[in-house]
């Protein structure tokens, strides 16, 4: 049998949801019994992760299982540090801490636009920068000492979480353990079994109907017409056409990306995980501040808590700014900056 004819990229082809939802069977029958098979998650997970990475994607796995073992090592020496009797809690540390956590990803952003055939060993995965928010905000709470212990197991199903690991939505660590350690009632579980077939085929109608619909039926068909009007007038120009175009991808993208999206907390609400929602309606939005709260909301509210407020309390701590104003501005560039850059 050829192995690399089984490999499959989540949320992708028929196939990969047949198996996945045969697969889930057991957990919803565990769970609407009260009882989590834990053993049989982590197999479960281990399974899709292996048909992600299989085949030609081979050099990603191993690229994950190093990641992940240079990620724990930094994770668990600083959390001993930290957690230890009388620690000190230096700034510098936890510094260096985060920056050896980002790394691996500052790497690959820079190896992927350097000349083909200058990287020998490329060091990336799908995931990788969503594993990588991850465990800086671990790291981040354990400094602060909200999280007082880090369970290894727990920890690697947190990065791990197959139904989220290449696109997200980004999960916090004491709001995955908090679900992942309880097993939700009966009547509980009822209703995540509702949420998870409706966001289930919500999904099926964003990404399969209405993406498909505006990304490949509509846009080259607007795209060619925005190019014939562009040449009858000497070049490409502000249209009708052009400004259809824009709209049409913005449509494509949402519903492309939303629909990737409502499959991840699906099939998270299967196995009793309540992953938050990445979109809330985002062109209803009265401004561009409530756009930015609609749209990918776990990774706008990453950089919100992460980098904005915590580089704002520091600038306040430390006095650098007397001007609130140039503050929120300072504050707000640094953290468009490190998103332009990632």
């Amino acid at each position: 049998m050829n192995f690399n004819f089984i490999n499959l990229q989540p949320y992708s082809n028929p196939q990969y949801f047949i198996w996945l939802l045969i697969a889930l069977i057991p957990m919803v029958i565990g769970l609407y019994n009260g009882r989590r098979f834990k053993t049989y998650e982590a197999i479960f997970s281990l399974v899709f992760l292996f048909l992600i990475f299989d085949g030609t994607h081979w050099q990603q796995g191993i690229n994950l299982i190093l990641y992940l073992i240079y990620e724990f090592i930094v994770t668990f020496a600083y959390a001993h540090y930290r957690t230890k009797k009388g620690s000190p809690n230096k700034t510098w540390i936890f510094y260096i801490a985060v920056i050896l956590a980002i790394l691996p990803l500052t790497a690959v952003k820079v190896l992927t636009v350097m000349p083909v055939g200058t990287v020998p060993f490329v060091v990336g995965f799908l995931g990788i920068s969503y594993i990588t928010f991850k465990n800086v905000q671990v790291i981040m709470e354990t400094r602060d000492g909200a999280i007082k212990k880090i369970e290894p197991g727990t920890y690697a199903r947190f990065l791990l979480f197959f139904p989220t690991i290449s696109s997200g939505p980004i999960d916090r660590y004491r709001r995955f353990k908090k679900d992942f350690d309880k097993v939700p009632s009966r009547e509980d579980y009822i209703t995540d079994l509702q949420y998870a077939v409706r966001y289930l085929f919500q999904g099926f109608l964003y990404k399969f109907i209405l993406g498909w619909f505006f990304g490949t039926y509509w846009l080259p068909k607007i795209s060619q017409a925005a190019l014939i009007v562009g040449n009858g007038v000497g070049g490409l120009k502000l249209s009708w056409w052009v400004l259809a175009y824009m709209y049409c991808y913005s449509m494509y993208l949402f519903f492309d990306f939303a629909g990737y999206s409502l499959f991840a907390v699906s099939i998270s609400y299967f196995m009793g995980i309540h992953t938050p929602m990445n979109f809330n309606k985002p062109f209803i939005s009265k401004n561009i501040k409530d756009f930015w709260n609609r749209w990918h909301m776990t990774l706008s509210f990453w950089f919100r808590d992460y980098i904005y407020m915590r580089f704002t309390f520091f600038a306040m701590k430390k006095k650098l700014f007397k001007n609130r104003i140039r503050l929120s501005q300072v504050s707000y560039f640094l953290l468009f900056l490190i998103m332009g850059f990632w």
